[in-house]
C-alpha cells in the first residue's frame, strides 16, 4: 500500500520556540508563496466553474461527495483542490443564465473578492477591538441604508445571518421597545402571504402560535387594511396587547407588497410598532426610478432588507434597520463584561442577538461600490424588464392564470385544474423546462401547485423567456 501523501507547509514561518510548527496556517513574518499559490488555484477553480456555467444545467445531473472525515495526515493542496472540485461540481449553479427557480442571483465578483478577504482577516464583529475597520463599516453604511430607505437622520441598524434573523430582532425589540417582554398574550399581525419566518420568530420568543394572526389578502395578494383596522379594534377592546403588526413588501410567492401608507395609519393610531419584511423588495427603494413601489416604507419603524436576493451580494446579507437604532441595544445589550469598553455607541455583539459573527457588511459595501447608483438601478429595471416581457408571453393565452405583484417575481397554473392535476402539471412541466436548462420552482400557494419565475438573473436573455413560455403553453390542457 502506497504511503500518505506528505504534507505541504503552506506557511514558510518559523514555529514559535517550544512548539511545533503547524501547516496550513499563513506567514505572519513575510508573504507566503505557497498560500498566495493554493488561493490562485482555488480561485481559479471557482473562475472555471462560474464560466463554464452556461454549457451545464443549473441543477446538476450528479452528486458525488469525497470523504468528509479527516485524515490521520493533512492532505496537501492538490488533494484538497481535487476535493474541492468534487464538491463544486455538485453544486446548484445560479450563474447559469435558466437559474430561475429562487431568489439567488449570480454573485458580483467585489462580493466574491470581499468575501474571501473577510475570511482571511477573520475579524469579529462581537466588539470593536476584534474588527476595528470593519464595525466603523458595518455603522456607517447601515445609516447610509436607512436614510436611503427615509427612515430618517438618526437611522442605522446591523447586518444579520439571513432575512429571518431580521425579522427575529425586529419582533424582539418591538417587544421590549412595548414593555410586553412579560407578556405571553401578545399577538403579531401580518398577511396570509407573510414569510414562514414570523412563525418560526413566535416560537423562538416563546409566544402561541395562534398569537401570529394572518389576515386576509386581496386579488392581488396584498393585506387588507380594513380587515387590519377592524382587527386591531378588536384586539384594543379585548385587551389583548399587540406586539407588533408585519408588513410585506414582496411576498414569497408572487412579490405583492402590502398597503404600507394605510397599515401605517392604523399602526399609529393604535401607537403599534410596524415592521415592514422587505427581504426580497426593499432594495428597489434604492432606484430612484423605481422607489414609489415601495411607498410608504419610510413609515416603518423597522425593515428587513436582504440585498442577497437581487444585487448579487454573496450570502448572507441580510440587514435589519430601524428608525430608533437605539432600542437594538435597549434589547440585547448584556454589557459584554470580558471586553474592553466601546469606542463608538456600542459593539456589535451589543446591537442584536448574535455575538460573534464575521465581517459580512464588507462584501456588501464592496459590492455596492461596484455598482454604483447606475448598476443598481440597471439590476433593478432589467428585473423588471424581463418580469413584463414574460408577463407578455404568457398572458396571451387565457389556459394561464397569472399571480403577480409590481416586483419581479411571477407564479402562474392552469386556470381550470383542481389541486391534483395541478399538482401533476407543475411536476411534469417543471421536469420539462428543467431538460431545457430552464430552471423554476413549484410552490404550493392558494390551494394549488403553481410554477414561479424569479427574474433577476441578469444573464438571462429574451430568448430565455421565449423559449420558457413555448414549453409552458405547449404544456397545458387543450379544451
Amino acid at each position: 500500500m502506497a504511503s500518505a501523501p506528505s504534507v505541504q507547509r503552506l506557511s514558510q514561518a518559523p514555529a514559535p520556540a517550544g512548539t511545533a510548527a503547524l501547516s496550513g496556517f499563513a506567514s505572519p513574518v513575510g508573504l507566503d508563496p505557497q498560500l498566495e499559490r493554493f488561493l490562485h488555484q482555488a480561485s481559479s477553480l471557482l473562475c472555471q466553474w462560474l464560466g463554464q456555467a452556461g454549457s451545464a444545467a443549473p441543477l446538476p445531473a450528479l452528486s458525488v461527495l469525497p470523504a468528509v472525515e479527516p485524515e490521520l495526515q493533512g492532505l496537501a493542496p492538490e488533494r484538497l483542490l481535487a476535493d474541492l472540485q468534487l464538491v463544486m461540481e455538485g453544486a446548484f449553479n445560479p450563474n447559469h443564465p435558466g437559474a430561475l427557480a429562487h431568489l439567488d442571483p449570480p454573485p458580483l465578483a467585489a462580493s466574491i473578492a470581499a468575501d474571501l478577504i473577510c475570511a482571511g482577516l477573520n475579524n469579529n464583529l462581537l466588539a470593536e477591538e476584534l474588527s476595528p475597520s470593519l464595525t466603523r463599516l458595518e455603522r456607517s453604511l447601515c445609516s447610509w441604508l436607512a436614510g436611503e430607505l427615509g427612515l430618517g437622520d438618526r437611522s442605522g441598524g446591523v447586518a444579520a445571518s439571513g432575512g429571518s434573523l431580521s425579522n427575529l430582532m425586529a419582533l424582539v425589540t418591538a417587544r421590549r421597545s412595548r414593555g410586553l417582554g412579560c407578556r405571553g398574550d401578545a399577538v403579531v399581525l401580518c398577511s396570509a402571504d407573510a414569510h414562514v419566518s414570523l412563525d418560526k420568530a413566535m416560537a423562538v420568543m416563546g409566544l402561541a402560535a395562534e398569537g401570529l394572526i394572518r389576515l386576509p389578502v386581496d386579488a392581488q395578494g396584498r393585506m387588507q387594511p380594513d380587515a387590519l383596522a377592524e382587527r386591531l379594534d378588536q384586539l384594543a377592546q379585548a385587551g389583548i396587547p399587540v406586539l407588533a403588526v408585519v408588513a410585506t413588501a414582496g411576498t414569497t410567492v408572487r412579490g405583492a407588497i402590502d398597503p404600507l401608507p394605510a397599515i401605517s395609519a392604523h399602526c399609529r393610531r393604535h401607537g403599534h410598532w410596524l415592521h415592514v419584511d422587505g427581504a426580497i423588495g426593499a432594495v428597489f427603494a434604492l432606484a430612484p426610478a423605481h422607489r414609489q413601489r415601495l411607498s410608504g416604507l419610510e413609515l416603518a419603524d423597522s425593515i428587513t432588507v436582504n440585498p442577497q436576493k437581487l444585487l448579487g451580494i454573496t450570502k448572507t446579507s441580510s440587514l435589519l434597520l430601524l428608525a430608533e437604532p437605539g432600542l437594538l441595544q435597549q434589547a440585547f445589550a448584556t454589557g459584554l463584561p470580558y471586553m474592553e469598553p466601546s469606542w463608538g455607541p456600542s459593539h456589535g455583539g451589543e446591537s442584536g442577538l448574535q455575538g460573534s459573527r464575521p465581517g459580512e457588511i464588507l462584501k456588501l459595501w464592496l459590492g455596492l461600490r461596484q455598482l454604483g447608483r447606475s448598476g443598481i438601478e440597471a439590476l433593478v429595471e432589467g428585473a423588471i424588464m424581463r418580469r413584463r416581457q414574460l408577463v407578455a408571453l404568457l398572458a396571451a393565452d387565457p389556459r394561464l392564470q397569472l399571480a403577480g405583484g409590481p416586483l419581479h417575481l411571477l407564479a402562474f397554473r392552469p386556470r381550470d385544474l383542481d389541486a391534483e392535476a395541478s399538482d401533476g402539471w407543475s411536476s411534469r412541466t417543471r421536469q420539462a423546462l428543467l431538460a431545457e436548462q430552464l430552471m423554476l420552482s413549484r410552490p404550493w400557494y392558494q390551494g394549488r401547485h403553481h410554477l414561479k419565475v424569479v427574474l433577476g438573473n441578469p444573464h438571462t436573455q429574451a430568448s430565455h423567456l421565449e423559449h420558457l413560455s413555448r414549453i409552458v403553453h405547449g404544456s397545458l390542457p387543450h379544451g
